[in-house]
């Protein structure tokens, strides 16, 4: 099972969309607060589907109650398309945790010092990021084949 971080995700289309994902692949969802929604929310309902009744979910009011709950944070890896190191090039591990920021930030320079493995994902020069949903599912798709290989 992969642990998803989304570190106080903003628009709830697509938290339900990366819960369902998550109720596809049998990875388990973190949500940081704050939320920029309410987590009752009919877009994440709807975005969701009649999935959300399936998601592994888990909820901290800050980023301190998160880490006090991670076993190993050598195997926390954090997405900012500031890093230099891609996520293609990554051994991912059943259990790892895979962090992402909020949609209109990012991760915060204080979560980013917190934890070591910073990864990228590639992009054109001609875009800032990928949306959020996007990223999650690039690299779950990612762990999940490295993952499935190792068995």
């Amino acid at each position: 099972m992969l642990n998803i971080v989304l570190v106080e995700p903003e628009i709830p289309n697509n938290t339900g969309n990366i819960g369902r994902l998550c109720v596809g692949t049998e990875s388990k969802l973190h949500l940081i607060h704050p939320f920029g929604f309410i987590i009752n929310d009919k877009n994440l309902k709807r975005s969701g589907l009649d999935y959300w009744v399936h998601l592994d979910v888990s909820e901290y009011e800050n980023v301190d109650e998160w880490i006090q709950q991670i076993p190993d944070q050598s195997r926390v890896f954090l997405m900012s398309s500031h890093a230099e190191k891609s996520y293609l090039e990554t051994d991912f591990q059943d259990g790892d945790w895979l962090v992402f920021g909020k949609e209109s930030v990012g991760l915060s320079k204080d979560v980013l010092s917190r934890f070591d493995n910073h990864l990228t994902i590639p992009m054109s020069n001609l875009i800032r990021s990928f949306n959020i949903a996007n990223s999650v599912a690039f690299v779950v798709g990612e762990a999940k084949r490295q993952i499935g290989l190792k068995v």
